[in-house]
């Protein structure tokens, strides 16, 4: 999921909302706090907007998503986007930390592609400085754990551009399958962008999680 699904223009017509007070079941209420072996994923605060807006604003990391928010105010605003999706039960995102560190440093999200939250669509953003430590390979497994056992997804896809080397082979890792490449479907600084589409099964990732971590992720490196 290349696409920050946030649209600023959004913002109205929340404004002068009331909350939904009726009682809403599980992780919908809040997202659970998600703790690998240096890896933390937690729920978006508002004052994680300034180190998002360090992290995901850097060239290396925007060129490959749709253009994220601009300034920090606009962060905040997504972060408050992306609990009004949660209670609605039709999307979640969390925050990545490092165990010892409460610094956001990217962001795992995942959306329903169907009514019931049966297939659904993920992706991630990580601050640059953290490429190659093994942060990625800590929080996937957290994320996919929780999209298929607490969500109860049985497909769940992703989609990275083609030139993206880094995040194909990340997903490869994972074990997701390419099944397609979808022709100029994502727009760039203007430019049409091929993507390709990968999918996990849930039955394939719990076939993957009874092998021995050591076997199925790379380890993490320091």
């Amino acid at each position: 999921m290349e696409k920050m699904l946030y649209r600023s223009e959004l913002d109205a017509q929340f404004a002068g909302a009331t909350e939904d007070l009726v009682a809403t079941p599980g992780w919908q209420l809040g997202l659970p706090t998600l703790r690998g072996t240096h890896v933390v994923l937690r729920e978006l605060r508002t004052s994680d907007a300034a180190s998002l807006y360090a992290m995901l604003n850097a060239d290396e990391v925007a060129r490959f998503i749709s253009p994220p928010p601009t300034t920090i105010d606009g962060y905040e605003r997504f972060i408050q986007w992306t609990h009004r999706q949660r209670r609605a039960g039709e999307y979640a995102c969390f925050a990545v930390t490092l165990r010892g560190s409460d610094d956001a440093i990217g962001i795992f999200q995942v959306r329903q592609t169907d009514p019931e939250f049966r297939t659904a669509e993920w992706g991630f953003a990580i601050g640059s400085p953290y490429w190659g430590t093994g942060v990625f390979q800590d929080g996937s497994r957290l994320m996919l754990d929780f999209v298929f056992e607490t969500l109860g997804v049985y497909r769940l896809e992703a989609r990275a551009a083609v030139t993206n080397g880094r995040g194909n082979g990340a997903l490869r890792k994972l074990g997701a399958v390419k099944e397609a490449v979808l022709r100029r479907s994502f727009v760039r600084n203007g430019l049409p962008v091929d993507q390709a589409l990968y999918a996990i099964l849930q039955d394939e990732w719990r076939a993957t999680m009874q092998l021995p971590l050591v076997a199925a992720l790379p380890r993490y490196v320091h």
